[in-house]
């Protein structure tokens, strides 16, 4: 039987520990460099960390309101149209690697969440809006409306194809 984890369990200890002993050696070997890096690192931190608690809000906020229950029901069999723009909008705004949905989205799918609408979420997903600024930077405001537009229209017509092939299948 698998061992229940904790659920605010420190989870870098070693990598932390390895840190502090770097840091501990740079110390006795070079004390001037060893209280610049730590120094830098204080800098970067207190600049980061405003940034990190805004994103674990977020991500407390997500977690406690966005239940795969209460999301399947936007994406069950009688979503319609609705179903599919809730599909594309997160895919675009979700991040992280792929693998990282797919028990996400297995939830979902036992819930009810229809397979086309799968097909669109990952589709949508090569839209990264935090690169958005980088792209219309190099390629202009034009450009990236129409990819972005051709983006999420070749992903409905992904889960489009996905729909005729299941119907198809059935």
């Amino acid at each position: 039987m698998k061992k229940p984890e904790k659920p605010f369990a420190f989870r870098g200890k070693y990598l932390f520990l390895t840190v502090l002993l770097f840091y501990a050696v740079l110390f006795l070997i070079n004390s001037p460099s060893a209280l610049l890096a730590l120094q830098k690192s204080w800098n970067v931190l207190t600049k980061i960390l405003p940034i990190l608690a805004i994103v674990i809000f977020v991500t407390a906020l997500i977690n406690y309101f966005l239940q795969p229950k209460k999301i399947a029901k936007h994406l069950g069999q009688d979503s319609g149209i609705n179903g599919w723009l809730w599909a594309l909008a997160a895919g675009v705004i979700s991040h992280g690697p792929m693998y990282a949905w797919y028990s996400l989205l297995e939830d979902l799918r036992s819930h009810g969440m229809k397979d086309e609408l799968v097909v669109v979420f990952f589709a949508s997903r090569a839209i990264k809006v935090p690169l958005l600024p980088v792209m219309v930077d190099y390629f202009g405001l034009l450009f990236t409306i129409l990819l972005s537009f051709y983006m999420l229209f070749g992903a409905l017509l992904q889960g489009l194809c996905m729909k005729l092939l299941q119907v198809k299948k059935d």
